[in-house]
């Protein structure tokens, strides 16, 4: 039988990459994705099992887990949790509607989506759910609160839910990338631009800095493009013993590093620079 994944956040990017290259090795791919537009262009690009999904509402949830089920006689291999927006802005101009909004993506939707098919996994004895977090949900970098808060607690989450699954066939893992080249800075500026009041903020002068990385076309420092998530999710799914992290591209490894051997002054000494975009210690970083 056909091995079957379901993947959210297939528009583009990490999602799109990695729905196409498990078709094309003969995964049965569920490539979900919120705007009607997206699902049709997966449909006509061959993969015909494309449908839609919004984590923001239940009642969609619901829907695409029925489909799912009803596809494949209840049964399912494994799921890849990848979609997520990123708002940027400081804390104190974070209003509560749009920390809100980033955690019932990242976060709620996901879960619940998760509770939904677990059923089918427990039914058939075995599972492998990956999660794609960041290396935001290791460390933290100012002006990225929401999507910090919301891998933080992603990977809260999923340690939780890798102890109180061991032994029932299903296992969990985290992916944590660094900067990997996707639309995702495009929609984070238009999230920054529309929902940020840069001219009442303390931070108006350093968000032009924040404006201008984000709008820049050039890569950040050790940026890979979305076959190394790939690499990492192939892993997760077929090895007999999958890893509960996977550290993708040279700056989650050296930030990851960094989390365990420094302390928490000088840590922050680091990622304030890196903020700011100078060098650290022995190459560059960026996020």
């Amino acid at each position: 039988m056909d091995r079957t994944i379901l993947i959210t956040g297939c528009s583009s990017g990490i999602g799109y990459h990695c729905a196409h290259a498990l078709a094309a090795e003969g995964w049965r791919v569920f490539a979900s994705a919120r705007a009607p537009d997206d699902v049709e262009r997966l449909r006509a690009e061959g993969l015909d099992d494309a449908l839609p999904l919004d984590l923001d509402n239940p009642a969609s949830i619901a829907a695409a887990v029925e489909r799912v089920a009803e596809a494949t006689d209840g049964r399912l291999d494994a799921v890849f949790h990848n979609a997520a927006f990123g708002q940027p802005g400081a804390v104190e101009d974070l209003t509560r509607e749009r920390l809100r909004a980033s955690f019932e993506t990242n976060l709620f939707g996901t879960v619940e989506l998760n509770n939904r098919l677990l059923p089918l996994m427990r039914e058939q004895g075995h599972g492998r759910i990956v999660f794609d977090s960041s290396v935001l949900g290791l460390v933290a970098l100012p002006f990225r609160g929401a999507y910090n808060a919301s891998k933080f607690a992603l990977e809260g989450m999923a340690d939780t839910l890798r102890l109180e699954l061991a032994g029932t066939g299903i296992h969990v893992s985290l992916i944590e990338p660094g900067p990997i080249r996707s639309r995702f800075r495009e929609n984070a500026l238009a999230n920054f631009r529309n929902h940020i009041d840069r001219e009442k903020s303390p931070f108006r002068a350093t968000y032009a800095a924040v404006e201008a990385r984000l709008e820049s076309t050039g890569e950040a420092p050790f940026t890979l493009g979305p076959e190394a998530v790939e690499k990492a999710l192939r892993h997760a799914l077929e090895s007999r013993r999958p890893r509960p992290r996977y550290a993708v591209t040279h700056a989650t490894r050296i930030l990851g590093l960094a989390r365990r051997l420094l302390t928490t002054r000088a840590l922050d000494r680091l990622l304030r620079r890196i903020s700011r975009g100078e060098n650290p210690p022995g190459g560059k970083a960026g996020a």
